[in-house]
């Protein structure tokens, strides 16, 4: 790592805040940092989260579409990218490691 959150080798490390119940889910303090090929995607960073906390599968995202579970938002450099394609590459901030990835879980009810 060369201090900017990209290595020499093609990958960046995305640092990723999740929601106090997905924390607790996955055994985790503080935010979960993943390596991922660049160009890093949000399906990128997923599979790799899921990977390293697979308890966290189908938490997220559902198991068999990979689509984003309806009250799950994920948001970045204060865009919200729940919406836009999961093979999108990241905004330059959260690859180069200046930015996080929010994973929040969205309110419902009235």
């Amino acid at each position: 790592m060369n201090g900017t959150g990209t290595t020499g080798t093609g990958t960046a490390e995305i640092r990723v805040k999740l929601p106090t119940h997905l924390r607790r889910l996955a055994g985790v303090d503080g935010e979960v940092r993943v390596e991922v090929t660049e160009p890093a995607t949000l399906r990128a960073v997923l599979d790799a989260v899921e990977q390293l906390h697979p308890v966290l599968r189908g938490a997220i995202r559902d198991r068999g579409t990979q689509r984003r579970r309806a009250f799950v938002r994920f948001f970045a450099c204060e865009e919200d990218l729940s919406h836009g394609s999961a093979d999108d590459p990241l905004p330059e901030a959260l690859r180069r490691g200046a930015e996080p990835l929010l994973v929040v879980g969205a309110m419902a009810g009235g």
